[in-house]
């Protein structure tokens, strides 16, 4: 098992390119070169929830919000069925209109398509996670954002650290592919607490690993700190592909929107999913949890095409 000291000693001390070429040999022994394509929906960016670094956080009220229909949802996951995706992701904010019966027959509709069914709409019970996994869903994703105590706390007054992690175990009990993961550079966070960040995603042996880079929302009390590394943000994509082989891990479009180069550069760290917005243009610039958010798009052929030319295969 790899301890703080050796992870720390990876972050500072050894280059991005080694890193990269371990990691991305791991990828392809494990993997090969296939990237998973899976569209994302993002329903609603109502949220009751007042995280200090999000951009669609109960206090933005110059956000313009919107819900989808359940018809709507729906219909748009079967034109992304019918372009080729094999997973459709459903992401919102914690919204209460959205009620986990609501959401059970959106689900059970979609799994008609014979797809996979991610979610992605934050903290709730054991019964109603148990509740959406009758229903049919397959993966749920729920980030952990920070291990440190005292700054997850300050950034995320609603819950508690605790309360997040057992989250995860309840997925995980209940057969859901758990994904979760952390913002690198938020501010406060040490390299110190992300090397703890990376002990604790082995430790839960998770299925989806998500690292992105902190970028700062013009709306929320961070507004001022700088954007978070993205240097550390790939290199601790490739120390968690080299710790968890199995483990599915995206391209994420925080990284995509900092530079389209650095998404390349995931890819060829370690990562092998890639998450295309289908979210419809009028709703898609509002779920704007940080700056430029609503630019990741991309039709199915597009990133099929796009993988081919740094060679690797969409499906």
């Amino acid at each position: 098992m790899i301890d703080k000291t050796q992870i720390l000693q990876l972050l500072t001390d050894v280059s991005f390119e080694t890193l990269a070429k371990v990691a991305d040999n791991v990828r392809r022994k494990t993997h090969g070169d296939v990237v998973h394509l899976r569209a994302i929906i993002e329903f609603s960016n109502y949220c009751k929830c007042n995280c200090l670094f999000c951009g669609i956080r109960r206090d933005n009220r110059k956000l313009t919000r919107y819900r989808m229909t359940e018809k709507e949802i729906v219909e748009l996951a079967c034109d992304a069925v019918n372009a080729g995706f094999k997973t459709v992701v459903l992401q919102s904010g914690e919204d209460p209109f959205w009620s986990v019966k609501k959401l059970s027959k959106v689900v059970r509709e979609i799994k008609k398509f014979d797809v996979a069914v991610t979610l992605s709409v934050g903290e709730l019970s054991y019964k109603d996670y148990a509740m959406l996994r009758e229903a049919g869903a397959d993966r749920y994703l729920l980030k952990f954002e920070t291990s440190d105590k005292k700054l997850f706390k300050a950034l995320k007054p609603d819950t508690t650290f605790e309360k997040r992690v057992q989250c995860l175990k309840w997925l995980k009990e209940l057969g859901y592919e758990t994904g979760s993961g952390v913002i690198v550079g938020l501010p406060g966070q040490t390299l110190e607490s992300l090397a703890e960040d990376i002990i604790l995603m082995k430790e839960l042996e998770l299925d989806m690993l998500g690292v992105g880079p902190f970028i700062p929302h013009p709306e929320t009390p961070l507004k001022d700190a700088p954007i978070g590394n993205p240097l550390i943000t790939l290199k601790t994509l490739a120390i968690m592909r080299i710790l968890l082989p199995k483990a599915n891990i995206p391209a994420t479009t925080a990284l995509r929107t900092i530079s389209p180069e650095l998404g390349i550069k995931a890819l060829q760290a370690g990562a092998n999913v890639v998450m295309p917005d289908i979210t419809p243009e009028k709703y898609r610039t509002f779920y704007e949890i940080y700056p430029g958010k609503g630019q990741s798009k991309g039709s199915y052929e597009f990133w099929k095409n796009f993988l081919n030319s740094i060679g690797m295969t969409g499906c």
